[in-house]
């Protein structure tokens, strides 16, 4: 399900890996089934003993154990999005739990994967490499990424933040952004940012004049574009915002997104720059690592 084609959510894909950060994962995927009337597919990802080293043959039953330790606490955790009266499966994936989730959720024509940015490793932040940066980069479906400190009583999004480059993938974030945004309430705001940023080595340069009037052109240009985009989304019947804020893209947005106390952030993975994928210190995995809300990351198919 490419993010053009995500009219509604009829299929939530839930990675667990049975942790606090997991939990609050399910209770959004819970909240976001029942508003959109979807299923939930719960998977753990789970790579077995005998996969991890040449060198040492782990215990001959230790793998069957594990596997149906895992498929008790899949069925246990399945058990308890039923009850809440959504229709759930579950469906353990035997492998690397990055490509297994992102296999499962093309099978399963995902429109939506939820996950934590971290579990059971009690990593604080997005390691290169890790699973949920994994997906983030590769997911050909919009990923919803939550943090421990996401848990709410009652996970709604009556604020969304927006930030936009003007770029296709931004419009791509605010189409995602706009379908989960459409069974909220109806005074639900969208604000939208745009930042612009004046690197620091141009003040090394003393006062260059061309140059600070370009900004200032800059600055008009980006505030005309945006409420361009803006009066587009407010004849949907949207309350949209914006702001247009010269600095370090990560830094403002995740500033941004505490000073107006936003329910969730969604952008793109790569914009203007043309990057195929996600780098290490790139505006989205600095938001996915620092924001105090969920993060909606929607990627180029």
């Amino acid at each position: 399900m490419t993010p053009d084609s995500l009219k509604q959510l009829k299929t939530i894909l839930v990675a667990t890996d049975f942790s606090p950060t997991a939990e609050v994962g399910l209770s959004w995927a819970l909240a976001l089934g029942t508003l959109h009337g979807a299923r939930l597919h719960i998977v753990h990802g789970l790579l077995l003993p005998s996969h991890m080293t040449d060198f040492l043959p782990s215990p001959p039953d230790a793998s069957d154990e594990i596997r149906q330790a895992a498929l008790a606490r899949l069925d246990e955790t399945a058990n308890r999005a039923r009850e809440s009266g959504i229709e759930a499966t579950s469906d353990l994936l035997l492998g690397i739990p990055s490509q297994s989730i992102l296999e499962c959720a093309a099978d399963e024509d995902a429109d939506l994967i939820i996950m934590g940015t971290r579990g059971l490793s009690g990593v604080e932040h997005l390691l290169l490499g890790s699973t949920a940066e994994r997906v983030v980069q590769r997911s050909r479906c919009p990923v919803l990424a939550v943090h421990p400190e996401d848990a709410v009583e009652k996970p709604e999004v009556r604020s969304m933040l927006v930030p936009t480059d003007f770029s296709e993938d931004a419009a791509r974030a605010t189409r995602a952004a706009l379908a989960l945004l459409r069974k909220q309430p109806s005074d639900t705001k969208l604000t939208l940012l745009h930042v612009y940023h004046l690197p620091f080595e141009y003040t090394a340069y003393g006062t260059v004049p061309t140059s600070w009037d370009y900004f200032k052109d800059v600055e008009g240009a980006a505030k005309d574009r945006i409420s361009e985009t803006a009066d587009s989304l407010r004849e949907e019947g949207l309350t949209v915002e914006t702001r247009t804020v010269e600095g370090y893209p990560p830094e403002v947005i995740v500033a941004v997104a505490k000073g107006i106390g936003c329910d969730m952030i969604a952008m793109g993975t790569h914009g203007r720059t043309g990057l195929a994928h996600l780098l290490l210190g790139s505006t989205a995995e600095r938001v996915v690592q620092h924001a105090p809300c969920p993060v909606l990351t929607v990627r180029r198919s």
